[in-house]
C-alpha cells in the first residue's frame, strides 16, 4: 500500500481543481443580471475569460479574479451584451501587475460587423475611441500588450497548455464562435449565441465535462429569434447526442422568465445529466 501511495504521489501533487464561474447570466436587457460572461478558474485563479458584457467588469472583481492570471480572453461575437466592458478591463489592467502579453480571440468580418482585428483597432488603435491607450497594441507598452487573433474557420490554439478550439456557428448575420477549452483533462464548451441549425455544436461538445448553452428564447413563439438562438428542444437534442456531464443554461432573457419548468421538462426528456440554471457569480466545480 505504501508503495502504491508513493507511485501515486506525483499525480496527487499536480492535480488541479477546475471550475467555471458565471460572471453574467443575462442578456442585453436591463435586469439584475450582468450580461454574458464566464470565467474558467484553476485552483481558484482566473485562467480563461469568455465574453465580457455589461456588468461583467464588476462581477470580475467580485469573483476575486485578477487580469494578471489570465492565459487568454475569448470573444464569441461583437454584440454589445458580450463585449462592451472590454475597454474597462484593459484600463484596469494598466494598474495591475500583468507584464506578459494577453491573447484575445474573436470572429472575422462580414458586411454587418468588423472583424476582430478591426474591432480592436476601433477601440485602441491610433484613430480608435480609446486612442490614449494605443500602446496596449505594442510590445513597448507601459503595462502589457494585447495580441488579437481573428478566426474565420475551425482553429486550434495552445497557450501554456490551455488548449482552445474555436468554431464558427450560425447566429443570424452575426459572425460568431463557439469554444471548447481543454485543460488538465477537462473539456469545457461554450455554445455562444447560436440557432445551431447544423451538427457543429454536437461534435464540439461530445463527452464534455460541462456545456454552457444559451437559453435566450422559450420553446414557443419568437419566430425571428429562432434564427439567432436555440430553442429548449434544440438544446435537448444537442445534449442528448453530446452527453455532457453538466449542462448549464445561461443568457437568460426576460422573455424566458417563467418558462424554466417547461424548458427543464423538455430538456430532461432527452438529457439525463445534471442540469443547472445559471446565476451571476455561480461557481461550478467540474467532476
Amino acid at each position: 500500500m505504501k508503495k502504491l501511495l508513493l507511485l501515486c504521489l506525483p499525480f496527487l501533487l499536480i492535480a488541479s481543481d477546475i471550475s467555471v464561474q458565471v460572471l453574467g447570466s443575462g442578456g442585453p436587457e436591463t435586469t439584475q443580471r450582468a450580461s454574458s460572461s464566464y470565467l474558467i478558474k484553476r485552483d481558484g485563479k482566473a485562467l480563461v475569460l469568455i465574453d465580457f458584457g455589461g456588468g461583467s467588469f464588476l462581477r470580475f472583481s467580485q469573483a476575486k479574479a485578477k487580469i494578471e492570471d489570465l492565459e487568454a480572453m475569448l470573444c464569441t461575437h461583437l454584440h454589445i451584451d458580450h463585449v462592451v466592458d472590454l475597454p474597462a478591463l484593459m484600463k484596469a489592467g494598466y494598474f495591475s501587475e500583468r507584464l506578459r502579453s494577453l491573447p484575445l480571440i474573436g470572429p472575422d468580418a462580414n458586411d454587418y460587423f468588423p472583424g476582430f482585428n478591426e474591432y480592436i483597432q476601433l477601440q485602441f488603435g491610433k484613430n480608435g475611441a480609446y486612442r490614449y491607450m494605443s500602446d496596449i497594441l505594442s510590445q513597448e507598452s507601459d503595462s502589457f500588450s494585447i495580441i488579437p487573433y481573428e478566426v474565420s474557420a475551425y482553429t486550434n490554439f495552445d497557450f501554456n497548455g490551455v488548449k482552445i478550439t474555436a468554431v464558427p456557428v450560425k447566429h443570424g448575420v452575426v459572425p460568431t464562435l463557439a469554444f471548447r477549452i481543454d485543460i488538465d483533462g477537462k473539456k469545457i464548451v461554450f455554445s455562444a449565441d447560436t440557432a445551431a441549425h447544423t451538427d457543429t455544436l454536437e461534435k464540439l461538445s461530445v463527452d464534455a465535462d460541462i456545456l454552457i448553452a444559451h437559453h435566450a428564447i422559450p420553446q414557443h413563439g419568437y419566430n425571428h429569434a429562432r434564427e439567432l438562438h436555440m430553442t429548449p428542444e434544440r438544446i435537448a437534442q444537442i445534449a442528448a447526442v453530446a452527453k455532457p456531464k453538466i449542462l448549464v443554461l445561461s443568457h437568460r432573457m426576460k422573455r424566458t422568465y417563467g418558462s424554466e419548468k417547461e424548458s427543464t421538462d423538455i430538456i430532461k426528456k432527452d438529457y439525463t445529466g445534471k442540469l443547472i440554471w445559471a446565476e451571476d457569480l455561480l461557481s461550478i466545480n467540474l467532476p
